[in-house]
């Protein structure tokens, strides 16, 4: 009787490494990898070398340096005794505040006309058409400057605002003032103010925040999460019983009501803005640089997006569509309950790279005078101290960074919202 036995295994040799396939791409893998960093290596060897021969021996000690420049639009303290570093912490929240207002704007726009472009109404659908192409094939930098130009020569100026018979006034029940050097808004204040607390004691890194604006989070952020709970309790209760209560006045109350006694109790009230002497003072000032960045970036993005909506939307089969129908749904019900939760798979992937290259754009705002990243830190800063390396992998760094941050966040929503198969 014969027995079988495993064949032997082969004993490694080296030569398998290059002519078995086994390890053949593990092999040419970490040779390239090798490459790679004899090639990085050298680079960085090089510029140090070519650096030290100069004597600009990488240094970020130009931080702590004073500005010496001015910035228009801030959203902290800043005056140009200031350190670099500050300056370029006030341009990165510049860049950041323009950022978060684009993806907003141009979300809620490419939405609607993304829609829109799908509707049965032939004259809305060929506007919305007209609309896309307009600004998806004009380059954003001429939309920027154009909208700038618009703002500073259409706008009054505040002299105008001036007089018994003025040639402009103010909108918003005399709240708005609307001119060639910015909109002027009320901004919030309080009688009985909490205060505020100091983050950070160095004056380059100093952080004041308000604690009223503290308070006011915390309290709307435990609204949500008690709307939240009731809009569950809801879901449980139509599972059960295969009826939704009403709860949209309960949600509402326990959301707006919690907020207006801390507004009340705190003493809110407006600071609405005045013409003083040659311009207008008190309220927020938004500079025509950073409206004019803010729209151009958002209709901009909106054409991109409002295809993105539309090929989410038709590739949802029409059955979906008509089952929903059948069932006595109205189109508008139809569209928010069953048509975009299924697109949104299809959307969210897309629309990720769009909001990159929003924040990326954004850069463009020296092209208007708008002082943030860009203009601040690879700007003033480099053509003062003369740092370009140092500067620009700074710059570099924070944009990544940036990026990354909004890629995982989008990448998390789009786990939280996509079909789960059973």
């Amino acid at each position: 009787m014969s027995i079988l036995t495993d064949p032997p295994k082969e004993s490694f040799r080296p030569s398998m490494l290059i002519y078995d396939t086994r390890y053949r791409s593990m092999t040419i893998q970490v040779i390239a990898l090798i490459g790679f960093l004899i090639l990085v290596g050298w680079l960085i060897s090089n510029t140090a070398q070519n650096l030290a021969e100069l004597g600009k021996e990488p240094s970020f000690g130009f931080l702590s340096e004073p500005a010496g420049y001015d910035i228009n639009q801030r959203l902290l303290d800043y005056d140009n005794q200031n350190s670099h570093f500050r300056a370029a912490l006030i341009g990165l929240l510049n860049t950041l505040l323009v950022a978060f207002l684009g993806c907003i704007t141009a979300t809620i726009l490419g939405v609607i006309i993304g829609v829109l472009r799908l509707s049965s109404n032939w004259l809305i659908a060929r506007l919305m058409t007209i609309y896309v192409e307009m600004f998806r094939n004009v380059p954003v930098l001429l939309w920027i400057v154009f909208i700038m130009a618009i703002l500073i020569e259409s706008l009054p100026a505040p002299r105008d605002f001036r007089g018994d018979t003025p040639e402009a006034t103010m909108n918003v029940f005399d709240s708005v003032a609307v001119t060639n050097r910015g909109v002027y808004v009320p901004e919030p204040l309080f009688h009985n103010s909490l205060g505020n607390i100091h983050l950070f004691g160095d004056a380059a890194v100093r952080f004041d925040i308000s604690l009223d604006l503290v308070a006011f989070l915390i309290v709307l952020g435990g609204s949500l999460f008690a709307s939240t709970k009731i809009r569950i309790w809801a879901d449980k209760t139509q599972e059960a019983t295969g009826l939704r209560p009403t709860t949209w006045h309960m949600r509402s109350a326990v959301v707006i009501l919690p907020s207006l006694l801390l507004l009340v109790l705190l003493g809110f009230h407006l600071g609405y803005p005045a013409l003083k002497g040659f311009n207008f003072q008190g309220g927020i000032h938004m500079r025509n640089s950073l409206i004019a960045l803010w729209l151009a970036l958002s209709l901009y993005t909106a054409a991109f997006i409002a295809e993105i909506v539309r090929a989410g939307i038709l590739a949802i089969s029409k059955g979906q569509t008509e089952a929903a129908s059948a069932l006595g749904l109205r189109p508008k019900r139809i569209m928010n309950l069953v048509v975009l939760p299924q697109a949104l798979r299809v959307i969210i992937p897309p629309l990720i790279s769009n909001y990159l290259n929003l924040t990326k754009n954004s850069s463009l705002a020296i092209a208007v005078g708008y002082m943030d990243l860009t203009g601040t830190l690879m700007g003033i800063t480099m053509n003062q101290t003369g740092r370009e390396l140092e500067t620009v992998m700074l710059g570099m760094l924070v944009y990544l960074t940036i990026s990354l941050v909004i890629s995982g966040f989008m990448n998390w929503y789009n786990n939280r919202v996509k079909l789960v198969e059973r």
